[in-house]
């Protein structure tokens, strides 16, 4: 996700955001599924059904994230840094910030696995996409405020969409 944002905040123009984005995701999901198959022995069938769901979504959210990204940090307001603090939030929506805390305060269940680096990676790149990559102060401001609701709503949405899925 980071790259995906470091790459539309770099393009010149949309279009260049949203197809170099597509590549890159793509590539780099071919990259890893071939590495799964071919150096860790997984199996090709399962891949190849998994890459095609990845390359589905290379080529559509993926690079509509990137326009999104690219149009809200060039842009001053308070539209912009709300979605901004949407798009930050996804990095934030898979719940191990929130399984550390529950770690901490001892409300978390007896051998639930935690993963405190996927946390903090989920951290930074929120932080980078909503406080580092807007240009205008007022932009970022909105985005780092709004962060938090957009996490929780973000999470939500992600409760809601695995639901939703059959199994």
């Amino acid at each position: 996700m980071l790259a995906v944002a470091l790459l539309a905040r770099a393009a010149p123009t949309v279009r260049v955001a949203a197809a170099t984005s597509a590549v890159f995701f793509t590539v780099m999901s071919v990259a890893y599924y071939g590495w799964a198959v071919g150096v860790l022995g997984f199996g090709l069938r399962a891949n190849l059904v998994l890459l095609a769901a990845w390359t589905v979504l290379s080529l559509t959210a993926v690079p509509l994230f990137a326009v999104v990204v690219h149009l809200a940090t060039r842009r001053r307001g308070v539209l912009p840094g709300t979605v901004l603090a949407g798009a930050a939030a996804v990095a934030l929506a898979d719940r191990t910030l929130w399984q550390l805390w529950l770690a901490a305060s001892g409300g978390l269940p007896p051998g639930t696995p935690l993963h405190p680096v996927q946390a903090v990676a989920g951290v930074v790149v929120a932080l980078v996409v909503a406080g580092v990559l807007p240009r205008h102060g007022r932009t970022r401001a909105v985005a780092l405020v709004l962060l938090v609701p957009a996490a929780v709503l973000a999470t939500l949405g992600v409760d809601l969409l695995y639901g939703l899925l059959p199994g």
